[in-house]
């Protein structure tokens, strides 16, 4: 795949979605952070059901730090592996107090260094919250950097850094979105629904057969 389609399939994906942004609901960055460490493994949906009676009641790191990890557990205890997630955002808001003031970090050395935070969460709070042009490449982008055949590479790391450096400059902000939302409603993992893709001339998919 080269530049101009790559920068074609970006174009088109701009104008299908033209209000490319995280489903996750939030009203601040560190609602945000938490949010995002409850997705793991869970949808955005199932998450926001927890989070919209958490930030409720509990919507800063002192607010959440008080509760604890048991207080946490019963507004979160419906996402799944509830009981160590509790457990890293107790830490990660207690960490947050003592070394950034109570606010979220826009470092991705110090993002990391908190608990239940990797790469990928580092990403998307560094994308969403502070504008960082990076991706963070979830099932969905990872799915489709191979599938489309935008960024193939067997880690997310690879795809992530293909998609890094072969996004044009301009669609780059958005890019993490983008390609979300598309892979969520349209390039779905099973019956991808090609018929009514907006990039299906300049897909490999078809080429290649299933994808995982």
């Amino acid at each position: 795949m080269n530049a101009d389609q790559r920068r074609e399939i970006f174009r088109r994906l701009a104008l299908s979605i033209p209000d490319p942004r995280t489903e996750l609901n939030h009203a601040s960055t560190f609602e945000l952070l938490v949010a995002v460490i409850l997705s793991a493994q869970a949808t955005d949906k199932g998450v926001n059901l927890a989070t919209n009676r958490l930030f409720a009641d509990a919507s800063s790191p002192q607010a959440v730090l008080a509760l604890g990890v048991t207080g946490l557990e019963a507004y979160i205890n419906s996402i799944g592996l509830y009981h160590g997630k509790a457990k890293h955002i107790i830490e990660t808001c207690r960490l947050l107090i003592d070394r950034h003031g109570g606010q979220v970090p826009d470092s991705r050395a110090a993002l990391e260094a908190l608990p239940g935070v990797g790469r990928k969460t580092a990403n998307v709070i560094l994308n969403t919250a502070f504008g960082h042009p990076v991706i963070a490449v979830d099932t969905h982008i990872f799915r489709l950097g191979n599938r489309i055949g935008i960024a193939p590479g067997k880690t997310p790391l690879a795809v992530e850094q293909k998609l890094t450096k072969s996004t044009p400059p301009e669609y780059l902000p958005d890019a993490h979105h983008l390609l979300i939302l598309h892979g969520r409603y349209v390039c779905t993992a099973r019956a991808p629904k090609c018929g009514t893709c907006v990039i299906r001339d300049l897909c490999e998919y078809k080429s290649k057969g299933p994808a995982t």
